[in-house]
């Protein structure tokens, strides 16, 4: 018996043109939370026999466990060790199951918050990424009839790609739009009448902005389905109202990661909640105060292991995402975890103003709420003793009276929030507009 079970030497063949046979398995998905753990220690037995001792990384981190008898015991990884890692052995890292010359993709994480994470994939690895994408459009209800409009510019980040190949493979018509202005992608959009949207919520409002100055009504066009990601407004219900109504399409919320990969959906019958794909994902929520799971139905932080994806393995990574699993059965029967209201924040996004501490996500909540605001920017200045809360919002061109809105924001915020913040109406079109991530917050340090 090996450490983490039993000793295999059969080992997949992770050659350029080797097909991925697929460790997802939509009949695993209405199986019984019993029958979906054997297939995740298995499955993770096997990725451990395949990735060591060739991955240095984990070769030399799990070499100090004294037992790995129960999952708890084996240790969390952490981006600031990916990120040390790959400063130390660049441009890499050591994190690699395979000889370099087997990888042949590399995307990378935004660098929102740090240095951008490099991620390498082999053939095999990839093709695990589009199975995975399968599933997960068969969540949304995606069918090889639809025509997928991908509302993104292509550059280095993971997913545009992993759901447009994927998306080919179903036999859908895939509509690129990279390089694009924003009419530009609108004509497309409704010229090859897409009935699938991707891109993220804030685009997908920038969108809806611009068709209504042109005088296109997006309600009259084909788009059925938003399939969102990239931050947490698929699930915020104001946003996904504002979305939803602009272009009379039903949003579907996905969350996923360049380090991880594609993860989440949300199914048609239940909308306000994310399925975790555990066919190939191990899920856990912890307290990240203490490290200890969390307590049955709690918000607590994500932490992730692959099991799919072999050349580029992560186990029990800590995601710093805070989700809270929905301890009730989701209505279209899949036994797959729910994530409850989607990503709810992230651990390093808590605002304290003046005592009381709010997350971005509630803020975006209340904003959105009030259709005459076309964009709005959170600064939040911790120079002086008490932080200071103060919100830039910019009115549509609809809108009537402006400072009136700037009041009743602010009252919201107070009524609602227990917060006093200094709202200030800015001209329209002075906040910056964002395709991908939108950098909405700023800290103003001392």
């Amino acid at each position: 018996m090996g450490r983490f079970g039993p000793d295999r030497t059969a080992r997949c063949d992770d050659r350029p043109g080797w097909t991925y046979r697929g460790l997802t398995n939509m009949n695993l998905e209405k199986a019984s939370r019993d029958a979906i753990a054997a297939h995740q220690r298995s499955a993770f037995e096997k990725m451990l026999a395949e990735m060591l001792p060739a991955n240095r990384f984990y070769a030399a981190k799990l070499g100090r466990c004294e037992a790995a008898d129960g999952w708890d015991r084996l240790p969390f990884t952490t981006k600031e060790e990916l990120l040390d890692d790959q400063r130390r052995h660049p441009p890499y890292g050591t994190l690699l199951t395979y000889p370099r010359e087997r990888y042949t993709r590399v995307h990378q994480t935004s660098g929102t918050r740090d240095a951008p994470l490099r991620w390498l994939d082999t053939p095999a690895s990839w093709n695990a990424l589009l199975d995975c994408w399968r599933e997960l459009f068969a969540m949304a209800g995606v069918t090889p009839t639809d025509r997928l409009a991908f509302a993104f510019s292509f550059g280095p980040f993971l997913g545009f790609w992993t759901a447009f190949e994927a998306a080919q493979r179903l036999g859908c018509f895939c509509l690129a739009t990279g390089g694009m202005s924003t009419a530009a992608r609108l004509r497309l959009i409704l010229d090859h009448q897409a009935t699938v949207l991707l891109c993220t919520p804030t685009y997908a409002l920038h969108l809806a902005q611009v068709a209504a100055e042109q005088g296109l009504d997006l309600r009259r066009g084909c788009v059925t389905k938003i399939i969102v990601a990239g931050e947490p407004g698929g699930s915020i219900p104001a946003t996904r109202a504002r979305i939803e109504q602009a272009w009379r399409a039903r949003v579907h919320d996905h969350h996923g990661m360049t380090e991880v990969g594609p993860m989440t959906m949300e199914c048609t019958e239940a909308p306000g909640g994310l399925h975790v794909l555990e066919s190939a994902y191990v899920v856990e929520v912890i307290d990240p105060a203490t490290l200890q799971p969390a307590a049955a139905g709690q918000v607590g932080e994500l932490v992730v292991t692959n099991l799919h994806r072999w050349g580029s393995p992560l186990i029990r990574y800590r995601t710093g995402d805070l989700v809270r699993i929905d301890p009730q059965p989701c209505p279209c029967g899949r036994s797959y975890f729910r994530l409850a209201g989607g990503i709810l924040g992230r651990t390093d996004d808590l605002l304290t103003i003046r005592g009381h501490k709010v997350y971005p996500g509630a803020l975006e909540n209340l904003v959105r709420r009030f259709s005459d605001i076309a964009e709005y920017r959170v600064t939040v200045d911790a120079t002086a003793t008490l932080a200071e809360l103060r919100i830039e919002i910019e009115p549509t061109p609809t809108c009537g009276s402006a400072s009136v809105l700037g009041e009743k924001v602010a009252a919201a915020i107070r009524d609602e929030l227990l917060l006093r913040a200094d709202v200030e109406v800015v001209s329209p079109g002075t906040l910056p507009r964002f395709e991908m991530k939108a950098r909405r917050v700023r800290i103003k340090h001392a």
